[in-house]
């Protein structure tokens, strides 16, 4: 088969790590050009592969798949080791191994028949915690399982949505990446995410950014002759062009890389596979450790711009709860260990001080006893189930979002957006149905307001306007016949209402572009046709003329303003209009040159309707208190106008319009440089940035995040698509890219993918993100009350009756049931249009609000007043035997057993009170909205009745009778009688002292990086052993291993189709250092400015 194509893999991949002049040399002395090469592929450059499937399988098996494989997903047997691994759970199952133990130790000289008898029971404690901690475990490790499940399907998803034209059989296609085969021609353009390695057939001013390889930030220019090769992992910063596709997977330059850093499911074979390949595997692992230098430099240089790692910063909530679970582990711990050595105490003053008992070595298993109780405590105490909640909440939200149009890329987005204060939007495709059309004109000296016929052009003027709009616009933007009436408009929007007024003219793009070629371009980049289609020159005065009496006509209507112009290059002397006489090639770098004495063809008016429903998405937004600006490259007038219409700008407001010149004269001090004092001026009230660049958002943004002006710092929203975008979009809070015509650069560099280019699913977007921060709220609220109550009543029972009233195994089952299924009820609540009631929590939200913990206090003291209503006076009320101060070894009674199920009845209907945390009155609206919560709410009643009934001595229960089960239920249900009373307990009068968690943790970023690099210090003050302690202590292993296994997986993927999504922030950093040019609309076009703001650089 080698022989059948001329190439074999091994070949491809050496020639392939050849650059610049040297690949050139080989190209040609090898394989005598780029044309021979494609004969040995067995392919044509001009027709493509013929796209018979037969062929196609024939070169993936020959040549491989376009698939780098990922790591196998953790078996679940593995997810149950590292569950294991948690410090609380390791305590646990010594001392009930201990306990086991001890159970069937029976020395002689106690022969008392009861003794006897109970401790034929003495062991099921010990299994009984054994079976909890397993089910712990099990639970944990599923839980793992099936989110990382969930998430290899959405990177499944973000997969097949990466794809890029080719051509087949003379027909350009676009198909995913994964079905691209050596031999294929690709037609890239800027943008582009090079999803292989190629060899330029073709190119039109092709520069590549190879920072994902090389580390190097200035772009290549690519061409036939200077730098043939074509990187997998790279992006295509400017023009477009072929390429034949010379090697994918695993053989591409970024395969070799990922295989060698162990990222992709071959990399153990490929240590033993290529030892035969060691001057391949040298060069390869040379690039890996430039990657590795190119992915931690930009976090050095990141953490000196901003004092920290941005995105660690985003998930304020994840830190605030991670600050909150390490606090709430020391008092566990300080509890806990008090709970013992008190029980201890008293054993020892009791057996051997007051009673003289000697010293028997049976009394070891009244110590365990009591540590297990400590440690069961400390369990109680810490609310592991808050990292649960978080992150079944972001998975519910990401799953659901995705209906919704929003493809989330990073978890901490969703949160981050429900907190956000403001929105910086593009126009087109978001405010703006990206549905483009000529409805005015302007042709030799005529204004046209509806599309004219050709035949009443000047014949020159008409020939002219058509060339330039077929040729001058990228020739992968088509009109095609739609389904409907309307026909469909394929690729660049503003390009095809060009190509659409051609066609409205009577005449054929097509042929014209049969007739020019791409490959006959030699390069793709002020006088003016008169009344008879002569070029005339075009003066100030004439200039000015046509600005007020047609372009500013056209903007206050909404319409986008486009001059086509022209400008002929010739040896011969020079025309009227051809100012520019050559003596040879031309220099097609000097762009500046080049674009001066161009002549005006027409100027056309491009009308973009706003989207029906983003007036009162706007308005939603607004009542929110989030404030929309609109950021356009368009002019002041449609910019002005087209706010008006959605509801950015209102009649009588006070609020700046500004061009990107205006913009940038009024925050810039006398050096050039920003200023912040100065942008405080302007940006508060500013609604409308018109005339922009690319680097004006990235300066608003990236200023705004960094203003002092509002009380809490502002958190930003981006939108974009263009390449350019990407460094705004990075440096954004929550940066949303077009999923429709969003360029791969700038979806890599974004948060969240917008799958249907609209504004309303940024108000879906927020709405989610405040249902995530109100989940894990109502789930915080319910928990810490639980917690508030287990622990006191342990450490009381403690002191007071030696023993505490919940046994060890009830309180797992507590911890276990009320925590995990409460978990999944509370953070599965679907948001309602309520959440769009009030104003951005903001960064300096306090975590547990005043209500909060006017909730947590208020239920915490009734339930504890009936739990030890019913310690101390339950045997009165219930017509029981007493169970205090009983012997540890005697078995379970109906006095504690109602105590225990008392708790879990108050508990269970206080999960209902906590579905509401800003004082609503009805606390079953939207109840059986959330058949999740309802259904768990039942089953864990139910099992709380078996438990009761049936459990026994394993769980340490008596049956009750029917009448001690009404009073159980009677409390419980009081609880939902006394929250009404804790309602109207005004908030406005608690002491402000009562909220907790108003400031960020900014030192949790520390200790993170450290306890995951085994740091030294975090902060100067945490040490790596207590690091390592404390999150042992707090279960925050569970958080970690779910909430990064669902970022690492979502990611991997963006790592096997791009090299560059390792470390985007560098090349991005990078890009946005050059300066930016404007580029017209993702292809090569060149728009002319007649007066410095006719055109429109749609970029």
């Amino acid at each position: 088969m080698a022989a059948q194509f001329g190439c074999t893999v091994l070949e491809l991949r050496e020639f392939m790590e050849k650059r610049s002049h040297e690949a050139c040399q080989i190209l040609q002395e090898k394989y005598s050009g780029v044309g021979e090469l494609c004969k040995r592929l067995k392919t044509s450059p001009v027709e493509g592969l013929s796209g018979n499937a037969a062929d196609l399988a024939e070169r993936k098996a020959f040549f491989g798949a376009n698939v780098i494989p990922p790591k196998p997903p953790k078996s679940f047997l593995r997810l149950v080791w590292e569950a294991l691994q948690d410090v609380t759970l390791i305590i646990l199952e010594i001392a009930a191994i201990v306990s086991l133990g001890l159970s069937f130790y029976h020395p002689g000289g106690d022969d008392n028949e009861a003794s006897n008898e109970e401790r034929k029971y003495e062991w099921i404690e010990g299994v009984a915690i054994l079976v909890a901690v397993i089910v712990v475990v099990l639970v944990t490790a599923f839980n793992d399982w099936s989110k990382e499940r969930q998430f290899r399907g959405l990177q499944n998803k973000i997969e097949g949505d990466h794809k890029i034209s080719v051509l087949r059989n003379n027909e350009v296609m676009p198909i995913p990446v994964t079905d691209i085969v050596v031999g294929d021609i690709c037609l890239i353009k800027y943008g582009d995410l090079m999803p292989t390695d190629g060899v330029v057939i073709q190119s039109n001013d092709l520069k590549i950014d190879e920072s994902a390889l090389t580390g190097e930030s200035d772009h290549i220019k690519k061409g036939e002759d200077t730098d043939p090769m074509l990187l997998s992992g790279t992006h295509v910063m400017e023009g477009s062009g072929r390429m034949v596709v010379t090697a994918v997977g695993v053989n591409s330059q970024a395969g070799i890389i990922f295989t060698l850093l162990g990222a992709t499911a071959e990399a153990d074979d490929d240590k033993d596979k290529n030892k035969d390949k060691k001057e391949t595997k040298t060069d390869a692992a040379e690039a890996g450790a430039e990657l590795e230098e190119v992915r931690t430099a930009p976090d050095k240089e990141k953490k000196k711009e901003d004092g920290g790692s941005h995105k660690k910063e985003q998930s304020v909530l994840q830190a605030k709860l991670t600050k909150l679970a390490i606090q709430i582990g020391y008092a566990g711990m300080t509890i806990a260990i008090l709970t013992v050595i008190i029980l201890i105490l008293r054993f020892c003053i009791t057996t051997f001080a007051v009673e003289g008992k000697a010293w028997d070595i049976t009394y070891l298993q009244n110590f365990v006893k009591y540590f297990i109780i400590g440690v069961t405590v400390l369990v109680v105490a810490v609310p592991e189930g808050l990292p649960l909640a978080v992150t079944l909440s972001l998975a519910y939200a990401v799953k659901k979002m995705m209906f919704d149009n929003n493809l989330v890329r990073h978890l901490d987005a969703c949160e981050t957006m429900g907190n956000a204060t403001a929105i910086c939007s593009d126009k087109t495709g978001t405010l703006t149905t990206n549905r483009m059309t000529v409805v005015q004109s302007y042709i030799a000296d005529k204004h046209n307001k509806e599309t004219p016929k050709f035949a009443d052009l000047p014949k020159n003027a008409g020939e002219l306007i058509v060339q330039c709009a077929s040729i001058n616009s990228g020739y992968t933007s088509k009109v095609v016949k739609g389904e409907g009436d309307l026909p469909m408009q394929l690729g660049n929007k503003t390009e095809c209402a060009l190509l659409g007024f051609v066609l409205g003219l009577g005449q054929s793009y097509e042929a014209i572009r049969e007739q020019n070629p791409e490959s006959s371009f030699a390069h793709m980049y002020t006088f003016i046709l008169n009344k008879s289609g002569d070029a005339v020159p075009f003066s100030k005065q004439e200039q000015d003329r046509l600005v007020h009496d047609v372009i500013e006509p056209m903007a206050m209507d909404g319409l986008r303003t486009i001059c086509l112009a022209y400008k002929d290059l010739s040896t011969n002397s020079a025309a009227a209009n051809n100012v520019q006489k050559l003596s040879g090639e031309p220099d097609w770098e000097d762009e500046d040159s080049m674009l001066q004495g161009l002549t005006c063809v027409c100027i056309t008016g491009i009308e973009d309707p706003v989207r029906p429903e983003v007036p009162d998405a706007i308005r939603r937004c607004q009542r929110a208190g989030i404030t929309v600006r609109m950021v356009t490259g368009d002019n002041i007038n449609t910019a002005r106008s087209i706010a008006g219409k959605c509801g950015i700008l209102k009649p009588g407001d006070d609020f700046y319009v500004l061009e990107g010149k205006e913009f940038n004269r009024r925050i810039r001090d006398e050096t050039g440089e920003v200023s912040q004092q100065l942008f405080d001026k302007v940006w508060p009230k500013l609604r409308v940035l018109a005339r922009s660049q690319p680097q004006d958002k990235y300066t608003l943004v990236k200023h705004m995040i960094e203003s002092k002006v509002s009380e809490a710092r502002e958190v930003i929203a981006v939108t974009g698509d263009g390449t350019n975008d990407a460094p705004a979009l990075k440096k954004a809070d929550v940066g949303f890219a077009m999923g429709i015509q969003g360029t791969d650069v700038a979806k890599e560099a974004s948060d969240i993918i917008l799958t249907d280019d609209n504004f309303t699913s940024i108000v879906k977007a927020v709405m989610w993100g405040r249902n995530v921060y109100d989940s894990i709220a109502k789930f915080l609220q319910f928990q810490l009350t639980v917690n508030v109550v287990a622990v006191v009543l342990a450490f009381v029972g403690a002191c007071a009756v030696n023993d505490s009233p919940l046994k060890a195994v009830q309180m797992l089952w507590v911890n276990l049931i009320m925590d995990t299924l409460a978990s999944l009820a509370l953070a599965t609540e679907p948001p309602t249009e309520e959440l769009l009631n009030r104003k951005p929590y903001g960064r300096t939200k306090p975590l547990i609000s005043r209500t909060m913990m006017k909730n947590i206090l208020g239920h915490s003291v009734y339930q504890l007043l009936v739990v030890f209503f019913l310690l101390f006076y339950g045997e009165r009320l219930l017509d029981v035997d007493s169970g205090r101060n009983a012997d540890i070894h005697e078995g379970p009674t109906q006095h504690f057993t109602s105590i225990f199920n008392t708790f879990v009845m108050m508990t269970l209907f206080n999960e209902i009170n906590a579905r509401k945390i800003h004082d609503q009155r009805n606390i079953f609206q939207g109840l059986f909205s959330n058949p999740i919560f309802y259904c768990i709410w039942l089953g864990t009643f139910a099992s709380q009745v078996i438990i009761v009934q049936f459990g026994g001595r394993a769980f340490s229960t008596a049956g009750l009778e029917i009448d001690q089960w009404i009073w159980c239920l009677f409390f419980g249900v009081g609880g939902m009688l006394w929250g009404q009373v804790v309602t109207s307990i005004p908030t406005s009068k608690l002491p402000e002292a009562m909220a907790y968690g108003s400031e960020p943790p900014a030192e949790m970023d520390a200790l993170d990086e450290n306890a995951e690099n085994g740091g030294e210090q975090s902060g100067g003050d945490l040490k790596r052993g207590q690091i390592l302690w404390i999150r042992g202590l707090t279960r925050l292993q569970t958080q970690l291993r779910v909430v990064n296994a669902f970022r690492s997986t979502l990611e991997e993927v963006h790592e096997s189709r791009s090299l560059h999504s390792v470390h985007s922030a560098h090349s991005l950093r990078h890009s946005r250092s050059q300066q930016v040019k404007a580029l017209a609309d993702e292809a090569n076009t060149r728009v002319v400015d007649v007066k410095a703001k006719t055109s429109d650089p749609v970029a």
